[in-house]
């Protein structure tokens, strides 16, 4: 006989890991205190592919807790990437990305860029992909890292992650819009 086991419903445990500033705090304060090491990143994430699985993955290797930041729909709207995006909505990209087993949490914001959020959460690391540089320290130039003054003044680590070569969503919204 199977003995019963009683098992929270996926999705539930799922939409658990989608957080608002107030809500992370009290996951922060556990994982600081256990002694986890928080990664921190953010991006549009807009269509889930290859490339940022693999890039969120290796971001998640670089301590126990990876937290992702992610634009909202008006966000990436005033980021200019083009009209059709965002291509799906915020609650969706979460979700997707809440999904991941390596994602400790997804935090969803407005503003145009993360610098609030980092600097609340407070991570040990905060990631970009190589298309940035860690010493660039011109905040007009579009290689500096938003939020890296932060995290070294309180003793991070800011690091870069080379993406995956031939993988994109606006490579990926080509190819539908050419077929």
């Amino acid at each position: 006989m199977v003995p019963f086991t009683h098992k929270r419903p996926a999705l539930e445990v799922i939409q658990e890991k989608i957080f608002t500033k107030e809500t992370v705090l009290k996951p922060l304060i556990v994982w600081k205190f256990k002694g986890d090491k928080i990664v921190f990143t953010n991006g549009c994430f807009d269509i889930i592919h290859r490339g940022h699985i693999d890039y969120l993955a290796k971001a998640s290797d670089l301590g126990g807790q990876l937290v992702v930041g992610i634009n909202s729909d008006e966000s990436i709207k005033r980021l200019g990437k083009s009209t059709s995006r965002p291509l799906q909505d915020e609650q969706t990209r979460a979700l997707i990305l809440a999904s991941l087993h390596f994602v400790s949490g997804v935090i969803i914001f407005d503003e145009d860029t993360p610098l609030d959020l980092i600097s609340f959460v407070k991570p040990d690391v905060l990631v970009k992909g190589a298309d940035y540089d860690v010493t660039e320290s011109d905040k007009e130039n579009k290689k500096y890292i938003v939020g890296s003054d932060v995290v070294k003044a309180a003793g991070g680590e800011v690091k870069t992650i080379a993406f995956l070569e031939g993988f994109s969503t606006s490579l990926i919204e080509q190819k539908i819009k050419s077929n």
